[in-house]
């Protein structure tokens, strides 16, 4: 388990802010595989909160086995400049099977499978260190949009059919979120034998009690991520059903 809240040392060459676009590398398609390993990553708490839920149920999967396929976990910073070296660095650490980043997504009612990262950043509110990008880019000149390569109309299934309440997310937002998982997928766009994917999670009971918004418990969380991650594992092939959205 790492905590990356910001870089130290010398900085990574290979992820720079350059206001207002960040540089994204892509990890080498023919770099063997060390383990069988799966990624998954959450955010350090933002916007006043003193944790974030992301976090918490991530980390409760530290080290676990899920199939034949060992769990590691990281901790982002929830900051525009910070969070990708802190994503790069994991991925060339891990050289996951599977990676999820997983963020929160306060208001929201369940697990939310997110399908879409867009090439936006259009911040409403400061990050943790202040910046507040608005309508640039995350990678100048990069696709328009990314699509998970998860099996997630598969996970759905297996979360209804768990009793986990979820939904396909046409929209990860325009904040850290969707540049973490914008970056992701540009990162592993050439590695065909590794999925990747984003997903959203509500706040823990108690922020929710507080906010007066839905809420979920950290376990069925961690639970939910653990199904995700095994669909991810154990489906070839995504399957073919109704989960779009009229608006």
């Amino acid at each position: 388990m790492i905590r990356a809240r910001q870089t130290t040392g010398s900085p990574l060459p290979v992820v720079h802010l350059c206001p207002p676009c960040f540089p994204i590398p892509t990890l080498n398609p023919v770099t063997r595989q060390r383990e069988r390993t799966v990624l998954l990553t959450g955010f350090a708490p933002f916007g006043g909160e003193a944790v974030n839920p992301s976090w918490q149920a991530v980390r409760a999967l530290d080290g676990a086995i899920i199939g034949d396929h060992r769990v590691a976990t990281v901790e982002l910073p929830t900051e525009f400049d910070a969070s990708l070296p802190a994503l790069w660095k994991a991925l060339r650490r891990t050289e996951p099977h599977v990676a999820i980043a997983v963020g929160l997504a306060s208001g929201r009612v369940g697990i939310s499978l997110e399908r879409v990262a867009i090439n936006l950043i259009d911040a409403r509110v400061p990050d943790n260190a202040g910046a507040q990008p608005v309508d640039v880019p995350v990678l100048r000149g990069g696709h328009a949009a990314f699509f998970a390569t998860l099996p997630v109309k598969a996970a759905l299934l297996a979360l209804n059919e768990a009793g986990i309440p979820a939904h396909i997310s046409q929209t990860a937002g325009t904040y850290v979120c969707n540049q973490v998982f914008y970056a992701l997928m540009h990162a592993l766009r050439r590695r065909r034998n590794t999925r990747a994917g984003f997903v959203h999670v509500p706040w823990s009971p108690e922020q929710a009690a507080a906010h007066g918004q839905p809420g979920m418990p950290l376990d069925q969380v961690t639970r939910a991520l653990e199904i995700i991650v095994r669909t991810a594992l154990t489906t070839p092939r995504d399957v073919h059903v109704a989960a779009g959205a009229e608006m």
